[in-house]
């Protein structure tokens, strides 16, 4: 069986890596920029054109407002990367947002901070995915009929490739996040050549069509609360901040410096491609709105049912390079490419956090295992199953999905920046350099800058968001809350129960039993069941008896007088089962042993087979496997299994061995691996190698 999924898996995702390789995974800053940083970086895709889509509702006369939104929009950016540069340096143990607000706030705030970002990071992935799938489905058909499906699948390739390593995966990620970056550049520097040097009138496709809006003429409390949730919207270009502080231990040294870089270096890149797309799109006279079946009206007629409203950014490459043009298709390529792989920043985040809540018992331990190529491959697979979910259940539509989104990454940028306050207050009350402290009271200022900011944010998002469709990220944000606590309630108490006594005399489970009283299970007389017993006998307990159940009277008839032929000198046992049962009547009478004697300790023994291949299994050893899972539950009981291996599993051992002594093409030439290595010592000594 082992052979049947070892080489696809080693196919997939690669040869094992030794653990102490782990440091040749860690990534430089032309890497990690890539792996960490592609979900901000990639938000520039599909974050102007949600602006635009909510200014909309008030028609095309609110389109004016847009450049004060992205400047709310890049004073937030700058906030959040300069309060978490400050994080950091001062957590560089991956952590991030978690570990600081545990440390200063109290696991509770940690809790819901890891809650928070855990939900973030399952929408990352079904956000970016459908958005991707969106892009590329207005070039091929087949992924717009069938969007569920391509989105799944592409979800599993993601998932395959990250598990083959981190830095496996961020040189895949690399190529084309800098050729999408690279082209964003290019267009906004071509549009402002052609628009202010040339004086070109360059038009959108849409750029004729007339909005139909749902509110004319909003003033007042309404249009407030309009921009809000268009700023709102345009925050999903902050999503994916967090993941660089998250994941500092996957950097190269000096970590914290190299990771304080990257984020200055994804803040600026993001900052000057939003804002030059959201200036193109208002220079090419972009229209896009949140229904165009019927919004958009082209010459007084809606554009049907059968338009496909592309996203802004195509919309204006299309308007900058030309249609079909060799750049128009390089950036729609990398455009929907980088969009699938933007998922790669919670492919990162998710399993990294996992992996610290696991360490301290809020998650199974199993997300804290590095898997073969040294990822956390249980956190990356379990990632992948919630965004598949996730994208199935919402039909792979981004629309309805980002309404679901940002909601928690701001409540772990508020939360951390109050816990970086609380940080730098604690130092300052007890350092005395004066240095030291110009720089504590600079970086508490950036944080509480920070965190107002972020708060103030969390606040509109959960205003103009909730009945959109926030509530069903808060829902998620409680359920992880509600199960990591019980996870955490149940590690401690069974800690709590097996935790060793100061002195033997302190527990009764360390007292030596009374007696061992052996109970050798058998159903016929064969080899097993005599080197079960030979086994038993070898052990010397106090008493010893073979025990059979009496299924057929028939066989039992035969087994008594076939025990008595042989002369085995261990007394038999027979337990009648009207109901042809096996497992109960064997659990009732060791409990009744137990009944009888509680000091006594009963070993029970199962001879079984060992056999060569997976379909055997399902032959042999039903009941002994039944048995075994019983008893477990039996206080006082011990099983003990005595294998015998069948001719099966000793062909099984032969073909291992030959695999193991297997040499590959050109081997028969060189000499056996072995041989070669046995030969090398020999050669150096002879003469003739001095010589």
């Amino acid at each position: 069986m082992s052979k049947l999924t070892d080489v696809p898996k080693r196919i997939l995702i690669g040869r094992a890596l030794r653990s102490d390789r782990l440091g040749e995974t860690l990534l430089p800053k032309r890497i990690a920029l890539p792996v960490f940083a592609s979900d901000p970086l990639s938000s520039v895709a599909y974050a102007p054109g949600e602006v635009l889509l909510v200014l909309s509702i008030a028609g095309v006369s609110a389109y004016h407002f847009s450049p004060w939104i992205a400047v709310a929009v890049v004073v937030l950016m700058f906030t959040v990367v300069a309060s978490y540069r400050q994080n950091v340096h001062a957590y560089p143990s991956g952590g991030g947002d978690y570990e600081v607000a545990t440390t200063n706030l109290g696991p509770k705030a940690g809790l819901t901070v890891a809650s928070a970002l855990l939900v973030d990071y399952v929408l990352t992935v079904a956000v970016s995915i459908a958005s991707g799938i969106e892009n590329l489905g207005s070039a091929v058909p087949f992924v717009v009929q069938h969007k569920v499906l391509c989105a799944v699948a592409v979800i599993v390739l993601l998932t395959l490739m990250n598990l083959r390593g981190v830095k496996e995966s961020g040189k895949l990620f690399a190529i084309p996040t800098y050729v999408f970056v690279g082209g964003v550049f290019i267009m906004i520097a071509w549009g402002a050549f052609r628009g202010l040097a040339l004086g070109d009138t360059m038009r959108a496709p849409t750029a004729d069509y007339h909005i139909k809006a749902e509110h004319q003429g909003l003033a007042g409390f309404a249009l407030v609360f309009l921009l809000l949730r268009a700023f709102s919207s345009g925050c999903a270009a902050l999503t994916g901040v967090e993941a660089i502080s998250n994941g500092v231990p996957a950097f190269r040294k000096p970590k914290s410096k190299n990771a304080a870089t990257t984020l200055a270096m994804m803040g600026l890149l993001a900052v000057t491609m939003f804002c030059g797309i959201i200036a193109l799109a208002m220079t090419t006279k972009v229209h896009m709105a949140e229904n165009p079946a019927t919004d958009l009206l082209h010459n007084g007629v809606g554009l049907g049912s059968g338009y496909v409203q592309n996203p802004v950014i195509s919309q204006v490459a299309e308007a900058v390079f030309g249609k079909g043009s060799f750049l128009f298709v390089v950036l729609a390529a990398a455009t929907a490419l980088v969009l699938f792989l933007a998922a790669n920043t919670a492919y990162n985040g998710f399993p990294l956090l996992g992996s610290i809540l696991a360490q301290d018992r809020y998650l199974p331990r199993q997300l804290h295992t590095r898997g073969d190529r040294l990822a956390f491959s249980n956190g990356i697979v379990l990632l992948a199953g919630a965004a598949s979910l996730l994208t199935i259940i919402y039909g792979a539509d981004s629309t309805r999905l980002i309404q679901l989104y940002i909601v928690g990454v701001f409540v772990s940028f508020t939360l951390s920046q109050t816990g970086m306050v609380r940080h730098w207050n604690r130092h300052l009350a007890t350092e005395t350099d004066d240095a030291k402290r110009r720089h504590m009271m600079r970086s508490r200022a950036i944080n509480a800058f920070g965190a107002f900011f972020t708060g103030l944010v969390l606040v509109v998002v959960l205003v103009t968001k909730f009945t959109h469709g926030a509530w069903v990220a808060l829902m998620g944000m409680c359920i992880f809350y509600a199960t990591m606590t019980a996870i955490r309630r149940h590690y401690d108490r069974v800690a709590e129960e097996i935790a060793a006594p100061e002195s033997p005399a302190d527990d009764d489970d360390l007292a030596r039993p009374s007696r061992v009283r052996s109970v050798v299970l058998i159903s016929k007389i064969h080899r097993p069941t005599l080197r079960a017993l030979a086994y038993a006998k070898l052990m010397r307990s106090d008493t010893l008896e073979a025990l059979t159940v009496n299924v057929d009277a028939a066989e039992t008839k035969a087994l008594r007088e076939e025990w008595e032929r042989r002369g085995i000198d261990v007394p038999l046992k027979v337990l009648d089962s009207p109901y042809r049962e096996v497992t109960r009547p064997v659990i009732e009478y060791v409990k009744s042993l137990r009944a009888e004697s509680p000091r006594d300790a009963v070993s029970v023994i199962i001879p079984e087979y060992v056999v060569g291949h997976w379909y055997e299994h399902l032959l042999h050893n039903q009941s002994a496997l039944r048995l075994k899972g019983r008893l477990l539950f039996t206080p006082g009981v011990m099983v003990t299994s005595v294998p015998y291996q069948l001719a099966s599993s000793e062909a099984a051992k032969l073909r291992a061995r030959r695999r193991q002594e297997w040499s590959a093409p050109g081997a028969v030439r060189r000499g056996p691996a072995a041989e070669r290595a046995k030969a090398a010592p020999a050669a150096k000594e002879s003469p003739a190698a001095k010589d």
